[in-house]
């Protein structure tokens, strides 16, 4: 009998239990719409990848090709989903094999149960069954949905002033792994774009409060902080912080600057004698 905890889909279970122990899981978000590029990135170190379905121009067709693509490296694979009413987004993923989802802009505790309703099969959760699908391909329809709602991994998105607003009633919905801080949405939710000259906002008193209360609150509901960052500058100060589950961009972000860099160094080697075209 295959042992869910070794296999593709069973992953998550472990994935879950190292970060409730503080073991950081570094990972991106995938943007492009390539399989090509996430199955390379799989292979580069990344502890998680994220297709983010919200922002990037996936259709399920691309996505399932991209889910699969991860899983021929050693990446965690998740999707970000459109909301927490997209049962649909939600659905295809899992069947396509994705270890985990992401719900963004979740505000209210109805929003919440919502959202972990469809990531998980009943009686926990409204998930349908259908076979045969990519994610029962290693353990079977039964080895797959019988292990299915404690390997799923389950991620909220707080980022906005009425989530922090209703962040206890929010957290303390069983089924949820993951609280991630998305600071952008927030601080614009808060109004801190408008308050503070950028990027003073991400330093301000209002937004430390907020994730302490959210810190706080994850503390208390047994539940991972998450953090969306760009680069590297900050991560050792939200592992200090407890965050242990953080993103250092997307692949498009690492793409952009590390052409800038390649150019830079050509042109800072050549001294000015060589011109981009125009």
């Amino acid at each position: 009998m295959v042992d869910s905890k070794q296999t593709i889909s069973g992953r998550g279970f472990t994935f879950k239990e190292d970060l409730r122990k503080g073991t950081p899981k570094i990972g991106i978000f995938l943007n492009s719409g390539s399989p090509v590029v996430a199955e390379q990135l799989s292979f580069s170190g990344y502890d998680w990848l994220l297709v983010d379905t919200q922002h990037g121009p996936m259709d399920f067709v691309t996505l399932s090709s991209m889910i699969s693509a991860i899983s021929n490296g050693k990446a965690l694979s998740m999707v970000r989903v459109g909301g927490y009413h997209d049962r649909i987004g939600i659905q295809q993923a899992l069947d396509a094999g994705a270890n985990g989802i992401l719900i963004p802009y979740i505000n209210t505790r109805q929003e919440a149960e919502e959202a972990v309703s469809c990531c998980l099969y009943p009686t926990a959760g409204t998930r349908s069954v259908y076979f045969p699908q990519r994610c029962t391909n290693e353990a079977g329809l039964l080895g797959y949905v019988g292990n299915s709602n404690k390997n799923v991994v389950i991620a909220l998105q707080v980022e906005t002033a009425s989530c922090i607003k209703n962040i206890d009633e929010i957290l303390s919905v069983k089924g949820i792994d993951i609280a991630f801080l998305g600071q952008n949405d927030l601080c614009m939710s808060m109004g801190l774009y408008e308050k503070y000259e950028f990027p003073l906002m991400y330093t301000s008193p209002e937004l430390t409060e907020a994730t302490n209360l959210l810190v706080n609150t994850c503390r208390k509901y047994n539940i991972v902080p998450g953090v969306f960052l760009f680069g590297t500058d900050r991560v050792v100060e939200f592992l200090n912080l407890g965050f242990p589950f953080i993103s250092i961009g997307n692949d498009l972000h690492h793409i952009m600057t590390q052409s800038t860099a390649h150019m830079g160094k050509v042109e800072e080697l050549t001294k000015g004698s060589w011109k981009k075209s125009n």
